[in-house]
């Protein structure tokens, strides 16, 4: 099985390139869900790498007759990523009324190729049910290291499924970064993780944020 994995595979898969970053460009949807009994539970994730990561990602798999890769060929591959997902707090960090949530392992997971690009498909469930009420729920994906850029998609990048009534969905991109932040970026290198504690909150400045608030 190849050991392939946002984050820790783009110091082998991309070691020509130096100190730029980020190296792994992903479009994300996203999708807030809740049980029967209005409780938060989990969070749906749709993850559309690029083309480059994506070919290099498939290199040496067997291919379909048009050219494209079945799930059941890329299972092993969807596999080793969410096994991984953990070092990286899923790239996902929720918080409800200001409180860290936690989560579980993701579960029903696969990936799918289509149009030249890789998508992994996971639901990321909470460790357990949380009521909201009134409480701010608050969550954002990103990439502490800033090795994988999250962009949400044009449209439709949120959901929620089985949210109370009147809860409301508010999405806030990152703002593009500004000219030191892309020089501090390019000056990121190895000794950047040997001091990862120091700099944990580099890709946060970078961050997708999703609020959904409840009556």
């Amino acid at each position: 099985m190849r050991a392939l994995f946002l984050g820790t595979l783009l110091l082998c898969c991309l070691a020509g390139t130096a100190n730029a970053h980020p190296h792994v460009f992903v479009t994300s949807v996203s999708e807030v869900v809740y049980d029967d009994q209005g409780r938060v539970t989990g969070v749906k994730q749709n993850w559309t790498f690029d083309e480059a990561f994506s070919s290099y990602a498939t290199q040496g798999m067997q291919q379909s007759a048009d050219g494209s890769y079945t799930r059941e060929a890329l299972a092993p591959l969807a596999e080793t990523n969410v096994e991984n997902l953990k070092d990286f707090g899923y790239f996902t960090f929720a918080k409800l009324g200001g409180k860290e949530l936690l989560f579980r392992p993701p579960v029903d997971y696969y990936l799918s190729y289509a149009n030249n690009v890789l998508t992994l498909h996971f639901l990321l469930p909470l460790s357990s049910p949380q009521k909201q009420g009134q409480k701010a729920l608050a969550i954002q994906i990103y990439d502490p290291t800033y090795y994988v850029a999250f962009d949400l998609a044009e449209q439709n990048p949120v959901s929620i499924a089985g949210a109370p009534q009147g809860c409301a969905l508010n999405v806030i991109r990152p703002k593009p970064p500004s000219d030191s932040q892309k020089q501090a970026a390019l000056q990121l290198d190895e000794a950047y993780f040997s001091a990862l504690d120091e700099n944990k909150d580099f890709g946060a400045k970078f961050a997708n944020n999703i609020q959904v608030n409840c009556p």
